[in-house]
């Protein structure tokens, strides 16, 4: 027997389709000539920050069970075909990659080219180009099937690839062809219901009565539903009511939620733009507020400084941000995009700058006194008492912000980026 792995990219575009429906059409198909397939499909998030990306910058892979060149040559056909039919051809910035890849037997045990690996936490990290993905493929002697420019390769290989020390499943629903871009039909009373019983080993099912399981694209998908196990996502699908006949359902591992586009950097002026960071840094100025309602502030090292910004989707995450002042001391985690300002994901106060308000001395009396005009002092108006050589009093204000982590809300999250109940926080820690 031989594991056949199976890399599928760039096939959606925003006018509809997704590599998960068509990779759930294809396994399907598979099966019903008789193949076996390994484990659950993997759904891999590439760079948030990728500037080709389609919608979400997913790719996925599975892996195949053959026992001779025959049924290997059968099974590539499937995919290839289906690929080929299902994809958003038209549209110019689809351009579909297929990997097919086998591993090789050391000792009696299949192993992985370790270029593979490496390649994907590239592909999740940095930008990477069609030229690096085809180099890899013919070192490590993977078979690359390229549609129109072909750019997909470079996520089919990654979704192949990609190591999982932390994973999580989604399991997705999907709609009968004839109902998409219409109006999604789900009993939001059950979604409540559902999150009900199984958060937190399902998570960002809902967000202040939005249902964030509800996809808002024309694309296949009816919903889906992220938590910690193919168990938890299952009894939360069969909580779930929907309101109109599905295709079916697949449930996919993937590495969403675990913050694997994250580095950890020590100097802000080592930043890279289309990259994502954890930077510590002191805050220099206060949030300013644009029309818009985005915020914005500087973070600052020795090194230099970075623009920082909460952007209006956050919505309740950005009262946080407002109640920054110069001086704060902070944690940063997030990405680099276009306009190479570090977009905020989660946010970890470390320290409080103390806040200070100044006022005119009491008298004796116990009035507070006004001022008598510049460089004159103070006058008391109730007893006419002088203070000519007074200063107003320096008091600290209590803040009403707590140090520990802030995180976005799920309607606004990246689908890459760790919840705070996944990070095993303390319930004070986890304000939002």
């Amino acid at each position: 027997m031989n594991e056949l792995y199976v890399g599928i990219d760039d096939t959606d575009s925003p006018e509809g389709m997704c590599t998960t429906y068509i990779t759930f059409v294809i396994i399907n198909e598979l099966k019903d000539f008789g193949f076996e397939i390994a484990s659950y499909p993997r759904l891999i998030r590439l760079n948030p920050f990728a500037r080709f990306k389609t919608r979400g910058n997913g790719a996925v892979s599975f892996k195949l069970i053959v026992d001779s060149q025959l049924k290997k040559d059968e099974a590539k056909k499937i995919i290839l075909d289906a690929v080929k039919n299902l994809s958003e051809m038209d549209n110019e910035n689809t351009n579909p990659g297929v990997v097919f890849y086998e591993a090789k037997s050391i000792n009696g045990q299949m192993v992985m080219d370790n270029r593979l690996p490496v390649f994907a936490t590239r592909a999740i990290k940095e930008i990477l180009t069609i030229k690096e993905a085809e180099k890899l493929a013919k070192d490590v002697n993977a078979e690359i099937h390229q549609f129109k420019k072909g750019r997909g390769i470079i996520g089919a290989l990654a979704a192949i690839g990609c190591y999982l020390r932390d994973s999580t499943f989604e399991l997705l629903a999907y709609r009968l062809p004839e109902n998409y871009g219409s109006a999604r039909k789900i009993n939001p009373e059950s979604v409540v219901h559902m999150d009900e019983i199984t958060y937190p080993q399902t998570f960002d099912n809902l967000d202040e009565g939005y249902m964030a399981i509800e996809p808002h694209t024309p694309c296949p998908i009816l919903y889906g539903i992220r938590g910690e196990s193919p168990e938890a996502v299952l009894e939360a699908h069969n909580l779930v009511e929907s309101l109109e006949p599905i295709e079916g359902y697949f449930i996919f591992e993937t590495n969403q939620h675990t913050d694997m586009h994250l580095q950890k950097i020590s100097k802000i002026s080592d930043m890279k733009q289309f990259a994502c960071y954890i930077i510590n840094g002191v805050v220099k100025d206060n949030p300013r507020v644009i029309e818009g309602g985005h915020i914005f502030f500087t973070l600052e090292d020795s090194s230099g400084e970075i623009e920082c910004a909460a952007y209006e989707p956050t919505k309740r995450f950005r009262n946080i941000v407002k109640k920054l002042i110069p001086g704060d001391k902070v944690e940063i985690y997030g990405g680099i995009g276009t306009q190479e300002t570090l977009n905020i994901e989660k946010i970890r106060i470390m320290g409080l700058a103390p806040l200070f308000k100044e006022e005119n001395p009491l008298c004796d009396c116990g009035k507070r006194m006004k001022s008598a005009g510049a460089g004159k002092g103070f006058k008391c108006i109730k007893c006419g008492n002088k203070l000519r050589d007074g200063q107003k009093l320096r008091i600290e204000i209590q803040r009403d912000i707590n140090e520990g982590f802030y995180e976005v809300p799920p309607s606004a999250r990246r689908h890459l980026s760790k919840q705070l109940i996944r990070m095993a926080k303390k319930s004070h820690d986890c304000i939002y």
